[in-house]
């Protein structure tokens, strides 16, 4: 199995909108991508949550069967498109996969 995990810093403003709305969209878009291709057996999205210590906005953790399942789902035209926002807004970003047994 590959543990699929990001997570986005955002800017104040950009596209036109403060931070909150572009991450509501932010996770809007990510979570359309949750069943975009076999293999995903894991898929949560998370904004920050006032009263718990967070240093970034997103959250992004996944699982997958594979590394052919998450090259798929990188690859995928709908998850592609969505980076040019997510690069448009984000301040930061940290990345970290791994295999487990």
């Amino acid at each position: 199995m590959i543990k699929h995990i990001v997570m986005w810093q955002l800017k104040d403003h950009a596209e036109g909108a403060d931070k909150a709305t572009n991450a509501a969209k932010m996770k809007a878009l990510l979570d359309d991508c949750a069943h975009l291709v076999p293999g995903i057996l894991t898929f949560e999205v998370v904004i920050a949550q006032p009263g718990f210590e967070c240093t970034y906005d997103i959250l992004l953790y996944s699982e997958f069967e594979s590394m052919v399942a998450l090259d798929a789902y990188q690859n995928h035209p709908q998850h592609v498109a969505l980076k040019p926002f997510v690069a448009a807004v984000r301040q930061a970003r940290q990345c970290m996969d791994y295999e487990t047994d």
